[in-house]
């Protein structure tokens, strides 16, 4: 085997070097991340992550590919059709690094292995599915009380809506405020909390492809990768602390197709009058009584 394409970690990842120091390299490569859910954006994640060194993971999901994930999933290929994707993007990660730790969980996160799941973590990155609402509201409260930092980019038309929830500072529940509401109640939360800029609303083209009752909505490559790029720096700055990043009430939204970029700051989250007006026109897609424009 020549030297080209003999594995060796600190040459796989020395172009890295001059936007980070040699020393941040060896500490993202110490580093461990959690993701839970390994489709469109979590699958990214992973790979982004990896390619930039960090070299330990926790990752979950139960899902297997199908052929409707392949406009979006990095692992989705003809020849991973209805492979485990946890199974698959683990291949995948040791592809790009053959030293990488990487924990799979299967069979997804849950109240009986979640203490494993975030166990050694420094960082915890939501991939999940948008309608798994009550595993997610576990994870955050998890990561809060043990003091891990709380990451999620929604993929939204052809652009990224980011929330950080730091240790001490705002929670999932705080800012969402879904604790004892209906689901469909929690769901109108949900996308309030995650695009209180909704750049993306205006060109929607085909408004029959969104059907809550159904679980079911457009997505788009683009999207996803603009999340995994804005969640690598992210999960960056938090691993080195270097930079500010705004944490919730704070958002970040940008917009690929109109170009635009929008900071929303939302005090006391859906609690704010603002994302009040915001539910009234939400809860009406919900409940199939009205179409998205």
């Amino acid at each position: 085997m020549n030297q080209a394409s003999t594995f060796d970690y600190e040459r796989a990842f020395s172009r890295n070097v001059g936007w980070v120091t040699s020393a941040e390299q060896e500490k993202l490569r110490s580093s461990r991340v959690a993701i839970a859910g390994l489709g469109g954006v979590g699958g990214a994640h992973l790979l982004t992550l990896c390619r930039l060194g960090v070299a330990n993971f926790n990752i979950a999901d139960f899902d297997e590919f199908g052929v409707h994930n392949m406009n979006r999933q990095v692992g989705a290929f003809m020849s991973t059709m209805d492979r485990p994707k946890a199974a698959v993007l683990a291949e995948m990660a040791r592809d790009i690094n053959p030293e990488a730790d990487v924990r799979v969980f299967s069979e997804g996160v849950t109240a009986a292995n979640i203490d494993d799941f975030l166990r050694d973590v420094d960082v915890y990155v939501d991939g999940i599915d948008f309608f798994a609402l009550p595993a997610r509201r576990m994870l955050f409260k998890a990561c809060q009380e043990r003091g891990i930092h709380a990451l999620t980019a929604a993929p939204l038309g052809m652009g990224v809506a980011l929330l950080y929830f730091r240790p001490g500072g705002m929670s999932f529940e705080d800012y969402f405020r879904v604790e004892g509401r209906s689901e469909n109640e929690q769901y109108a939360r949900f996308i309030a909390g995650l695009s209180p800029a909704m750049l993306q609303r205006d060109y929607l083209v085909a408004p029959k492809a969104v059907n809550f009752q159904e679980r079911r909505g457009p997505s788009t490559m683009m999207a996803c990768d603009l999340c995994a790029g804005v969640m690598g720096v992210s999960v960056l700055k938090v691993l080195l602390g270097r930079g500010k990043l705004k944490a919730a009430p704070w958002g970040m939204h940008f917009d690929a197709f109109h170009q635009r970029l929008k900071f929303t700051w939302r005090p006391f989250g859906n609690a704010n009058p603002i994302q009040q007006l915001m539910l009234v026109l939400i809860r009406p897609l919900l409940e199939g009584r009205a179409k998205p424009r």
